[in-house]
């Protein structure tokens, strides 16, 4: 479904249009039954509700989304870098003048609106990744490179014992170390102000970096394996868990009698090892309580105990969700809602509001529209020839997907409760904005797509 104009070539994405827009009106309808009190009365245009506000927010929503659709396309590459460097310096920022809300020192108060530089800062992210992975790549070794080279084979003698670097992985040192940099920086900061939720949407860049080959499919599956090893270290303790790692170390070195397969088992037990105990140190020395409560949380059943302290967020979610059975309670009919015993219900909850008042029926409608929009992306980027505008697009994927599976899973306790919006649907201007800027800048670039290819 697109609109098509032969003449000037452009190709817009409806479909895409009327996926937003359909999120944002279940937002903005399920925000007014989150803080909808029947005894006040109030209907939906009331100013003293939130609803009314998340309207406005659409407003300025759309008139962002007009700003983007003038700007000429060849603006978003060639200024990709300077908005990266305004949204780092706005996140420095926000630490030395920013107002602390929730315990996390990352707004701006600008007339009684909170803004938030780290929604902004996925954006600016996804542009300045787009742009660095669409330069020509030197097949000659960079500074990085050089470096590795240095002490693999100089000082370390690598290759004598047979586990030198491969010339090729040497030549993407530099692409692997500066697109980790340009996607770790905002993280640090973020993490910094105090938000773990929103700086690790960052790690869902690992997955354009795959489609961009620029990282192999085992760096994804170590990475799963690390999150698989995380909690089995707390399921089973460490003493458990070495016996077994030792076991397998025993069994492989017996399998495989040739120097360079039992120096990588050894080199890889080590790492384990020292993985496994680093685990129970950051868990139990770095974390806050509350964040190690909410991890723990999700191993066990939660106790008599919780249901008043850390646990109490996932359980009250749990119950509204589970209450709205297959067929829900009815619009603005939850109770679950309407006594306030959910937190944060029209915002990193609002999931709830729709479990509980639309039941199995409107959380199987409100997936599939993500669904269906993030397959729509997904597309949209795979149709582009040209590098930076593809790159663009499996960020915008890639942001969008990070937020709706995590919020969704930590309403239904699959995932730690981090404190990150639904996108689109949660109540929020940040949120709102830096989600509408994202998802049309891909659309103005794939409408003009035959431009854009043509520039090159």
């Amino acid at each position: 479904m697109s609109k098509q104009d032969s003449k000037s070539g452009i190709n817009f994405d409806g479909l895409t249009v009327l996926l937003y827009l359909a999120l944002v009106t279940i937002g903005l309808f399920n925000i007014f039954a989150a803080v909808y009190k029947p005894e006040m009365h109030h209907n939906f245009l009331s100013f003293s509700l939130g609803s009314t506000k998340q309207l406005a927010f659409f407003g300025l929503a759309l008139v962002l989304i007009i700003i983007i659709m003038v700007i000429d396309l060849r603006a978003y590459e060639a200024f990709a870098f300077p908005i990266y460097i305004v949204m780092i310096s706005a996140l420095v920022l926000v630490l030395l003048v920013g107002s602390t809300i929730n315990g996390s020192k990352s707004w701006f108060m600008v007339g009684g609106i909170g803004l938030q530089p780290a929604e902004f800062a996925k954006f600016a992210t996804a542009l300045a990744l787009a742009k660095f992975l669409h330069a020509p790549r030197s097949q000659n070794l960079g500074f990085f490179g050089r470096v590795a080279w240095f002490f693999s084979e100089q000082i370390f003698g690598l290759s004598r014992i047979g586990l030198g670097i491969p010339r090729r992985a040497l030549e993407k040192l530099d692409t692997y170390i500066i697109a980790g940099i340009i996607i770790a920086a905002p993280a640090v900061l973020i993490i910094i102000q105090g938000d773990a939720g929103s700086a690790m949407v960052f790690g869902s860049f690992v997955f354009v970096l795959y489609r961009e080959k620029i990282i192999p499919h085992w760096v994804l599956l170590g990475g799963f394996s690390i999150a698989i090893l995380f909690f089995l270290t707390l399921i089973l303790g460490v003493k458990n868990l070495l016996i077994g790692i030792l076991g397998l170390t025993a069994i492989g070195l017996l399998l495989f009698r040739n120097m360079r397969s039992r120096l990588i088992i050894l080199l890889g037990t080590i790492l384990i090892i020292g993985f496994v105990f680093s685990v129970n140190y950051i868990v139990y020395n770095v974390l806050k309580k509350y964040q190690r409560q909410r991890i723990m949380l999700l191993m066990k059943p939660i106790e008599e105990k919780d249901k008043k302290g850390q646990g109490w967020n996932l359980f009250q979610s749990k119950v509204a969700i589970g209450s709205g059975g297959f067929a829900g309670k009815g619009y603005l009919q939850g109770t679950q809602t309407k006594l306030g015993w959910v937190p944060e219900q029209s915002t990193d909850f609002i999931f709830c509001t729709i479990g509980e008042e639309h039941g199995w029926l409107g959380s199987f409608v409100i997936i599939s529209l993500y669904l269906v929009l993030l397959s729509r992306i997904v597309t949209i980027a795979e149709r582009q020839k040209d590098t930076f505008v593809r790159v663009y697009g499996y960020s915008v994927a890639s942001i969008i997907f990070f937020h709706f599976a995590v919020n969704i899973g930590m309403t239904i306790g699959l995932f730690p409760v981090v404190g990150i919006p639904l996108p689109l649907v949660s109540k929020g201007g940040s949120s709102l904005w830096s989600f509408s800027i994202l998802l049309f800048i891909l659309l103005k670039l794939d409408a003009h797509r035959k431009q854009v290819l043509a520039r090159n």
